[in-house]
């Protein structure tokens, strides 16, 4: 048996690219690897924005205490009622994946229902491009797009420098 587990095998992710399509929302029952809890003080409120902001739907709902919504398969969020919400954001985010052409549609989104929820999008040193998104409860968001991989770089320079290079590039070690 491999040390290693091909997780592109049951990743939704699509490779990067100017072409790569998002996968379907996924509407179907499975037990939630990891998922993501967030008070509200407004659970219509919340609801409205993670819907039409930032495209997750409504899995199913116990009225008055909970939403579970979801996007693509192992993308989850619970929003559960409490009494209140910080009243900043913390430092703490989470990130989900999304493609290329799903970035300016993530910002125009939440701008239209709330206007000064995002930041960015801007480039990072790791190959994507990401939006940051201040949700109504205060949670930090982040929709994060993997850029098409360039050799010539200077992501792919950096990676290198750190001993992560592309498939057919070398060697990945313990980073395949």
């Amino acid at each position: 048996m491999s040390d290693y587990y091909n997780a592109f095998e049951v990743s939704p992710v699509p490779d990067p690219g100017p072409d790569a399509v998002a996968p379907e929302l996924f509407r179907g029952i499975y037990g939630m690897p990891a998922f993501v809890t967030i008070p509200t003080s407004d659970l219509a409120a919340s609801v409205d924005f993670w819907t039409r902001g930032l495209g997750f739907f409504e899995l199913f709902a116990i009225p008055g205490r909970l939403v579970h919504l979801r996007r693509w398969a192992f993308q989850d969020v619970l929003l559960v009622a409490a009494a209140s919400v910080p009243a900043q954001a913390p430092a703490l985010s989470v990130s989900f994946a999304c493609v290329l052409n799903q970035v300016d549609s993530v910002v125009e989104s939440c701008r239209a229902v709330r206007p000064d929820s995002v930041d960015g999008p801007r480039d990072t040193p790791w190959n994507t491009r990401d939006v940051e998104v201040v949700t109504p409860e205060n949670a930090r968001i982040i929709f994060t797009a993997a850029k098409p991989f360039d050799p010539e770089s200077r992501e792919a320079r950096d990676l290198a420098a750190i001993g992560i290079t592309p498939p057919d590039g070398g060697d990945n070690g313990d980073h395949a």
